[in-house]
């Protein structure tokens, strides 16, 4: 067909039969979930090894992503291919793991193959199948019903509603037990350290925060002229007051400076103390960089600084090593 004779509606119309046929699949499939669902769950929950998950084609295709959702949600998996484990893969297979075998049919020659290599080893073996009387069926110890009335390819050939009904199965093994496992996004975001969610739960104030000498920090009778040297040498946009003993007392801002511009005082006849905010905002450094943000979101703020329970001084975090790190 040349691009002349293409017909957008019919392309439109075709496109909505297949989402709405692939819709239907689902809805039929969830009220077939029941006990053997919950006992595929308790396997993989009990298992001390890992999940093997297999499948040929677009099956295949499907166990990888299952594989790996499974993986990233607290259950150790991995996908093991069929053909290539009749030809030595199977030795990653252990008495100790679950076998997730995937087939539509139920008859893929390359999966049926070692069913019983893996019954000898005494592995137990969960079939994700179309067909209750397949062979694959009859060689798992727990089926789950994956079949669908009809593809979504017009003709009932490309795998497309079932492979759908496949993924869903799939995510809610998967749901099902990260609930039971009790799994958290705490334990998502250690399976995630590069993504942006690892970076929010993962990374703390003190992995941030600057500190010693690059904090632009000064005693209480410190002339302004000397406050404003600190700032423009450590390019926070601020100066800590501290203590003898380092406690915090204030801080002076690029804002603080404005406002008193604005105000027509001299200056020069100031002091840290009389020009600094008594009351900084402040975390410690165990607290999540996020919420650092989240902090200074609210205040209206740039810059956060770190201190220990005794209010002493360790450091600070500003809104662009914040941006630097992709916390935000």
């Amino acid at each position: 067909m040349s691009s002349a004779s293409f017909d957008a509606e019919r392309a439109v119309r075709m496109g909505r039969e297949a989402l709405q046929v692939e819709a239907r699949a689902l809805a039929e499939l969830a009220p077939r979930l029941g006990e053997a669902f919950a006992r595929a769950v308790q396997a993989m929950l009990g298992c001390r090894g890992r999940v093997a998950v297999m499948g040929m084609g677009k099956s295949g295709h499907v166990g990888r992503k299952i594989a790996a959702t499974l993986a990233s949600t607290g259950t150790p998996a991995l996908f093991v291919h069929p053909a290539e484990a009749a030809h030595g893969d199977l030795g990653m297979v252990t008495p100790s793991d679950v076998v997730l075998a995937l087939s539509n049919s139920g008859e893929s020659d390359e999966l049926n193959a070692i069913l019983p290599v893996l019954r000898r080893l005494g592995v137990p073996v969960l079939a994700m199948t179309g067909r209750a009387e397949s062979s694959l069926a009859s060689h798992a110890d727990i089926v789950l019903d994956s079949a669908v009335a009809e593809e979504a390819c017009p003709l009932q050939l490309a795998p497309t509603a079932s492979t759908t009904a496949q993924m869903a199965l799939g995510d809610a093994l998967a749901v099902a037990l990260l609930d039971a496992r009790g799994f958290k996004a705490e334990d998502f975001a250690r399976s995630h350290p590069g993504g942006a969610l690892g970076r929010k739960l993962l990374t703390h104030v003190r992995d941030l925060m600057r500190s010693g000498e690059a904090l632009p920090r000064v005693a209480a009778g410190t002339p302004f002229t000397e406050v404003m040297r600190e700032m423009s040498a450590k390019a926070l946009g601020m100066a800590v007051v501290v203590d003898a003993q380092d406690r915090v007392q204030g801080i002076f801002t690029d804002g603080d400076l404005r406002r008193l511009v604005e105000q027509g005082r001299d200056l020069r006849a100031l002091t840290a103390a009389e020009v600094a905010h008594p009351r900084p905002r402040t975390v410690g450094p165990e607290a999540l960089a996020v919420d650092a943000a989240d902090l200074m979101e609210a205040a209206r703020i740039t810059v956060v600084l770190v201190v220990d329970a005794g209010q002493r001084l360790l450091g600070a975090v500003s809104i662009n090593d914040l941006m630097r790190a992709k916390v935000i």
